[in-house]
């Protein structure tokens, strides 16, 4: 079993308040989960308005299939207009780790 997850440190651009952050997080988390059939939610920095963690995971057999989604997932968060990727970290591992 491969499991693998990503966390993107992202900023936020014309955003005001914590309701405008939600407008702006909860489309793309949707996204993410819809398209790519991924565990994925804000995972830090939820009291600030212009910064946000979102953290995506998944589990299968094939680590190769693994990369691919995960590669996919960045694509997809990265080519946001809304918002500015400041950096991505990913981990990928064996459950016999």
């Amino acid at each position: 079993m491969w499991i693998g997850f990503i966390e993107f440190d992202v900023l936020l651009g014309d955003v005001h308040s914590l309701k405008g952050k939600r407008s702006v997080l909860r489309p793309l988390v949707s996204d993410l989960r819809r398209k790519f059939d991924v565990s994925a939610a804000e995972v830090g920095n939820q009291e600030l308005h212009r910064r946000a963690e979102i953290g995506a995971g998944l589990v299968g057999s094939d680590r190769h299939h693994i990369v691919d989604v995960l590669d996919s997932v960045e694509r997809l968060v990265a080519g946001r207009p809304e918002l500015e990727l400041v950096s991505a970290r990913r981990r990928i591992l064996n459950s016999e780790d």
